[in-house]
């Protein structure tokens, strides 16, 4: 025992030599959660925290007879495309599912979760009969014609959609990847909901893998903006991979075995991963699935899998047969416009694959030779840094975050005076005239957006005419709140691989109510505590509540020890460790730090827990 003790000791010292210092990635999280905020459609709910937003496209959908108010503005522009939107909440979602513990150490597991939900919440309308899928609401030539704020604008808002005579497997798949992986977030904290995501994304597979076809030869329009050059495959392949990772159907897990190699899973040698090609990403999850021993005869298959998988990170790390491209700073660099999304999706993909590789105690397999898992996370942290301001310029890429970020975004909604401070109407031209070509900083900050960043040569102009480098996007951000997560937690932050729980399904889901706050700040001493309800549902007429709780070190120093008096709980209880009638910190949390936030959830069918502070401990 004590031989085993060691020898898991020097393990972890061996994969774990990364020092985490340098930047607030904790802060940096919080500002990236931000900017989903500001990319909100529709009716924005009381404690929408950009307040300088406003109500935008509340007839979108009308004219087609279905509505479509709310999901997300992809961009800098006003149009509501459902593909890069889809991808976007898939790489939320699994940030959630791999990293929920630390989202919830930061105080951001339930932001992380609203913002999953103004997504997911968007497609359930999107997707109103098995076979039909709005897949963009707006026009993008028509609105880049013109510069004007999401809550005036007066483009065509038309709303384009895929049927059986008119297929979009891609479309499809990658919607029905973004409910099968919301599902398993919802899970505990919302199971009605979370077999309503669940459903839907049966549907949506069923439809992209009977009525096959490139989604942008049904809505010719998307062709200009996100037109699918890797074909459908690839998202068949991830929307199956997703599936059985949320309801552990093994007929999922054998159709990526019979389909691995036809459908290229096994065969595509991947350098980039993003909202087009997803096949890197494939590749990562079901090398997870045979780390959990879970191929069977479908080893063979699984294994090529894990061989492009590691082809894919040993690229980026500089030691494959066909490595990225580089900056003379160091970033991993594929083409002038927006290549920040393939720096952060790449660097999620290699973030969960260090934990898988370590959680299996396995290394990397590189042609250069073998790779410890800690130099994956290494990589992550490296390009994570040259966002912050770690890179030849000094600047960050994150708006918000530093001192020295871009102050010309190219962003309609935060380039022109918010609708709240002056309604003076702003012209679809112009706009351009005024505020487009004006010199000065976007009269509104939009905070934690990563912007498309710098050429291949670490240059960079700051100009909101330059909409390759200065334009912001949802998926540019998606896969950074798992990382940030994860850094954020140092050492602790490491993720133990463990298999997932399924979830039965149920067909006919009760309806979810609206959250309401349900009480106010509590304060005792140096630590505050606030409670919400996030959620509820109808079970064999009785209706159950999710809390959410967050407890705040509102003093300078860090909190060492705190025991918490939970009463009148009833039901489950998540993020904190338990000792008889007592309530601590979490086993993977040593400290909250000043300032910092913890936040644990609940459900039971009453009222609000009564949370006190039995005692603490300042350091």
């Amino acid at each position: 025992m004590e031989k085993f003790a060691s020898v898991a000791a020097l393990f972890l010292l061996l994969c774990f030599p990364v020092a985490f210092s340098g930047h607030d990635y904790g802060q940096a999280l919080s500002k990236s959660l931000l900017f989903f905020e500001a990319q909100r459609s529709g009716v924005l709910p009381g404690n929408q925290r950009v307040t300088w937003r406003s109500h935008s496209g509340l007839n979108d959908g009308k004219s087609s007879g279905v509505n479509l108010v709310g999901g997300y503005y992809d961009a800098g522009d006003n149009v509501k495309f459902g593909l890069p939107m889809a991808f976007t909440v898939t790489m939320m979602a699994w940030s959630v599912i791999e990293y929920g513990n630390q989202l919830a150490t930061n105080g951001e597991l339930g932001h992380s979760i609203d913002a999953i939900k103004w997504g997911t919440d968007y497609f359930i309308k999107a997707h109103p009969e098995p076979n039909v899928l709005y897949g963009e609401v707006g026009d993008g030539n028509t609105d880049h014609y013109c510069w004007q704020r999401p809550e005036e604008m007066t483009t065509d808002r038309k709303a384009y959609r895929i049927d059986p005579s008119n297929p979009g497997s891609d479309l499809a798949g990658e919607t029905a990847a973004a409910m099968a992986a919301a599902s398993i977030v919802f899970r505990r904290t919302n199971p009605a909901y979370s077999r309503l995501l669940l459903t839907h994304a049966y549907q949506l597979f069923d439809f992209a893998d009977k009525y096959r076809g490139k989604y942008d030869s049904s809505i010719t329009v998307a062709q200009k903006y996100y037109r699918s050059v890797s074909g459908y495959n690839d998202e068949l392949l991830w929307a199956a991979a997703w599936l059985y990772q949320a309801s552990n159907n093994q007929f999922y897990l054998d159709y990526l075995g019979r389909n691995g190699d036809s459908m290229g899973g096994t065969g595509w040698s991947m350098t980039e991963f993003g909202w087009d090609v997803k096949y890197a990403g494939v590749q990562t999850l079901v090398a997870k699935f045979l780390m959990q021993g879970k191929a069977g005869r479908h080893t063979p298959v699984f294994q090529r899998f894990q061989q492009k998988a590691d082809f894919f990170m040993c690229s980026l790390l500089g030691k494959g047969s066909r490595n990225v491209q580089r900056t003379p700073g160091g970033l991993i660099f594929r083409q002038h416009w927006n290549n920040m999304q393939f720096v952060t999706s790449a660097s999620f993909l290699t973030t969960v694959y260090s934990d898988y590789l370590t959680s299996s105690r396995s290394n990397l397999r590189c042609s250069s030779g073998t790779v410890a898992p800690s130099q994956l996370l290494s990589f992550a942290k490296s390009q994570v840094d040259y966002i912050l301001g770690d890179n030849p310029r000094a600047t960050s890429y994150m708006v918000g975050y530093g001192n020295n970020f871009p102050q010309r975004v190219h962003h309609r909604g935060s380039s022109i005076v918010s609708y709240k401070v002056d309604r003076s109407f702003v012209t679809c031209r112009g706009g351009y005239a005024t505020w487009y070509s004006r010199k000065g900083s976007d009269p509104n900050l939009l905070t934690g957006a990563i912007v498309g960043g710098p050429d291949a040569y670490d240059n960079f102009a700051d100009r909101r005419d330059n909409y390759e480098q200065t334009e912001p996007a949802t998926y540019n951000n998606a896969p950074l709140l798992g990382v940030l997560a994860r850094l954020s937690s140092g050492h602790s932050g490491y993720s133990q691989l463990l298999p997932v729980v399924p979830a039965p399904v149920v067909r006919r889901p009760m309806p979810i109510r609206k959250p309401r706050v349900t009480s106010p700040v509590r304060a005792s001493g140096p630590v505050a505590i606030v409670q919400k309800m996030t959620g509820s549902w109808v079970s064999k007429g009785r209706t159950y509540y999710r809390y959410s709780t967050t407890v705040i070190n509102k003093s300078p120093r860090a909190l060492k020890s705190l025991n918490l008096s939970i009463k009148n709980l009833y039901g489950p209880i998540w993020g904190l460790s338990r000792s008889g009638s007592s309530f601590g910190l979490p086993s993977w949390m040593h400290s909250l730090q000043s300032g910092k936030s913890l936040e644990f959830v609940y459900i039971h069918s009453t009222s609000p827990a009564n949370v006190a502070v039995s005692s603490y401990t300042l350091a």
